[in-house]
């Protein structure tokens, strides 16, 4: 039998001013038993960073035809497709053409390695954001990992 996720709950307080956007937000999430906490926590600014009504965790790390986060419009349509760690080129250019933003928060000691390989295969995604979390960072998020957070 398959170990069960893990679950984790987080109260945000969200104050953003340059978007005027300002509302509390209690966050489930479920940390899948292959995923760090380190992981987790990065997914977990990622959606504090782009806070809305309609932002939503994906599936987890079993589905690849989802991501981390997505936001969708009423029609179903996707507006933010957020990636969280290194994808590859094929994945990011799927979702740039799948959505009308992406974002990509990469994390962790290998992150210049993966940037250099990846970034002259992305040029045509005009709708991509590739945003670099220092290791030092993302390693320090992990450590404030608890059960219930605020």
């Amino acid at each position: 039998m398959a170990p069960n996720a893990t679950i984790f709950k987080a109260a945000l307080h969200i104050a953003d001013v340059e978007r005027h956007y300002y509302e509390d937000h209690t966050v489930t999430l479920a940390r899948h038993p292959s995923e760090t906490d380190e992981r987790m926590m990065v997914r977990l600014l990622a959606f504090a960073l782009h806070a809305h009504e309609a932002l939503a965790f994906g599936r987890g790390l079993s589905t690849e035809e989802e991501p981390a986060l997505w936001q969708k419009d009423l029609t179903g349509a996707i507006d933010l497709w957020i990636e969280v760690g290194q994808p590859d080129d094929k994945r990011m250019m799927k979702a740039s053409s799948r959505s009308a933003r992406v974002s990509v928060y990469s994390f962790g000691l290998s992150t210049s390695a993966w940037w250099k390989v990846i970034a002259t295969k992305i040029t045509r995604a005009r709708n991509l954001s590739v945003w670099q979390v220092p290791a030092d960072q993302s390693q320090a998020l992990g450590g404030l990992v608890q059960r219930f957070m605020q």
